[in-house]
């Protein structure tokens, strides 16, 4: 019987020492991903310069087809970052459908990236919304090769040489989205 003794006092010592971790709830444990995203946001870096290079990801777009930087070579690509969540983007993101479907065939290149936490609840908007503009969500692979800036939206535009031509943190109004047609 000493070793069932052992065995009981060495739950209780562990169960003891569980239960006097501190306890999360489920508002904590939101304050704590509140915090991370933040923590995130303040580190992102800031709009890329005019004129600077834009590489692009290689990426699988949540429609399940495959974007490849080469597709954007020789055209004008519009980088739009947004979120579901996002009230800015929300007032953005029918314009940025409507320029898409102005001007892809006149060889607009468009690549949309979520922000949301998971790609089902992009999907999701884009489904409920109607929205066919090509878009993907940001894993940590195409945060690496391209790296959302500071705030959102943001929306870059990408020369047909590759090269940043116009950089824009927060919301666009309708007219200043259409003006992105200038580029082309």
């Amino acid at each position: 019987m000493p070793s069932r003794r052992r065995t009981v006092l060495t739950h209780a010592a562990a169960w003891a020492a569980v239960s006097s971790l501190p306890r999360w709830s489920a508002a904590q444990t939101a304050d704590a991903g509140a915090a991370s995203a933040a923590a995130a946001e303040a580190k992102a870096p800031p709009l890329p310069a005019v004129g600077s290079f834009l590489k692009l990801p290689a990426l699988t777009l949540l429609d399940g087809t495959a974007f490849r930087p080469e597709q954007a070579d020789g055209h004008v690509c519009i980088v739009y970052w947004w979120a579901s969540t996002c009230p800015f983007c929300a007032l953005q993101s029918p314009e940025m459908q409507k320029l898409w479907l102005s001007h892809r065939d006149r060889g607009l290149v468009m690549l949309t990236l979520s922000i949301d936490k998971k790609p089902q609840d992009a999907e999701a908007y884009l489904k409920k919304k109607g929205y066919t503009f090509p878009a993907a969500w940001v894993t940590p692979e195409v945060q690496r090769v391209l790296p959302k800036p500071r705030g959102l939206p943001i929306t870059l535009v990408r020369s047909r040489e590759g090269k940043v031509l116009q950089a824009e943190r927060g919301q666009m109004f309708a007219e200043e989205v259409e003006q992105l047609a200038r580029w082309l």
